[in-house]
């Protein structure tokens, strides 16, 4: 067996090639950080209601819209993904790859429906 100095200089609890694996689970649909900035939009606006009603339902609804917004693009930037990695396929292609683009459509439409 061969030395590995690579292995050797990480942490006793970093397993190779953790860093490139996603966690389980359907991928967010936001990235974490504006889902973040959205959720302390929206906390402001419900810690500044008894001071000030209307303005804290002008930031929640702000927060809102972009919410839907960011959805709308990730949604859309997924579909088209989706769209490519199938549609210029060779009709006799393996359909175990078209199977994969199907799962894909059904769980992201699923979870669009458990809203």
């Amino acid at each position: 067996m061969m030395y590995d100095q690579t292995r050797a200089q990480q942490p006793p609890d970093h397993r190779p090639g953790s860093a490139a694996r996603r966690p389980p689970g359907p991928e967010p649909l936001l990235p974490s950080d504006e889902a973040n900035e959205l959720t302390l939009r929206l906390q402001h606006a419900l810690n500044t209601f008894a001071d000030s009603p209307r303005q804290a339902l002008e930031e929640a609804e702000g927060a809102f819209d972009e919410a839907v917004a960011h959805l709308v693009s990730a949604l859309t930037e997924r579909r088209h993904a989706l769209h490519a990695g199938w549609q210029d396929q060779d009709p006799e292609s393996p359909s175990a790859e078209l199977r994969l683009a199907l799962r894909q459509y059904r769980e992201i439409t699923q979870r669009l429906l458990r809203m």
